[in-house]
């Protein structure tokens, strides 16, 4: 049933789970548990004697008009999600400074039961790798946790490589949130692999690979949309609640209730987000992987045996891109496609 309502929808899906459904579902808490204290505000009141319908469809439409609104300034609330909205300069470096301990904890623990492993199998380490040991020993936050770590199971462990794989490989890339790095990393995927600039040609890509790997993609984002609206919604809510709490008759009991529950469930649906976006990045790197050539191929370029070669093209494309065309026509003549005779 739920592959057919996908389906027929098309397109639609991915707006309905990710930003109409988080809405309603944020607009049904506001109905249930703040709207009754905000009856003594006038605003509140000429809005509802405006709106002279039942509350099923009224809550229909505010969830179509709202998700909607809120689907139109997803790039905005991303942005500030990820640290390159609103952010001070003080507390975006501190944040990349941050993520970059983050990271550099992770990868020495991770190093730690590595050669420690090695070590077991093989009796004894190279010069190198005993002294890169006895440096990340040396550390005494590396030390506490690498002792917790031995006694992690083979799962547990996989899963700090998990965390660190929700970074981006180049340090230059770091974001000051969890976030940012979780969606930099596919983002800069392209680049570091190939030297595609998948930013840059972005449009171009996905029209060229099949509609199933674009499916992927557009269905993966939407259940990270689902928890980013979900987030934004609570917020709002919680502000609402608070104003109802300034009103002449609120229910104080049940406003702080929903203050509280709500802010509580902010950090789980940000976590949430977090862990949504390892399916995306996937189907990012599907996306690249495989449309590759079909975008060489659109462009009128024969994709290069060797990775090397390949990797000068890619980056001779997404820099020439951004330079006039009568400087850059006989640049890709060493990659264009020989006709068919």
């Amino acid at each position: 049933m739920g592959d057919i309502a996908k389906g027929a929808l098309g397109g639609a899906w991915t707006l309905l789970v990710g930003w109409i459904l988080p809405t309603a579902l944020n607009l049904a808490v506001f109905l249930i548990a703040v709207a009754p204290s905000l009856r003594g505000l006038s605003a509140f009141d000429r809005l509802r004697s405006a709106v002279a319908v039942s509350t099923g469809l009224a809550m229909l439409t505010g969830a179509l008009l709202l998700g909607l609104v809120a689907n139109a300034c997803q790039n905005s609330l991303y942005r500030l999600l990820e640290g390159y909205l609103l952010w001070p300069a003080r507390a975006y470096d501190a944040g990349c400074r941050r993520s970059r301990r983050v990271k550099d904890y992770l990868a020495g623990r991770l190093t730690v039961l590595r050669l420690e492993r090695r070590q077991r199998e093989e009796g004894a380490l190279q010069p190198e790798a005993s002294e890169q040991l006895a440096r990340l020993l040396a550390q005494p936050r590396v030390a506490r946790l690498a002792s917790r770590d031995r006694r992690r199971t083979a799962v547990q462990r996989a899963l700090l490589q998990e965390r660190l794989g929700r970074f981006p490989i180049d340090d230059d890339q770091i974001a000051p949130t969890r976030l940012g790095n979780a969606i930099r990393r596919f983002e800069e995927y392209g680049w570091d692999r190939y030297r595609l600039d998948t930013q840059l040609l972005w449009n171009e890509l996905t029209g060229c690979v099949p509609d199933q790997i674009r499916r992927q993609v557009d269905l993966a984002r939407a259940s990270v949309d689902f928890f980013v609206a979900l987030l934004f919604g609570h917020v709002v809510v919680c502000v609402l609640a608070a104003l109802a709490l300034a009103t002449g008759r609120p229910d104080t009991l049940l406003a702080l209730s929903t203050i509280a529950v709500l802010t509580a469930l902010v950090p789980v649906w940000y976590r949430s987000a977090v862990t949504a976006t390892d399916e995306w990045a996937a189907a990012v790197r599907a996306l690249v992987n495989t449309g590759r050539k079909p975008l060489a191929d659109s462009l009128g370029l024969d994709l290069p045996r060797t990775l090397a070669a390949e990797r000068d093209m890619w980056a001779m494309v997404s820099r020439l891109s951004r330079i006039p065309y009568h400087e850059r026509a006989a640049a890709l003549d060493p990659y264009r496609a020989t006709p068919p005779r």
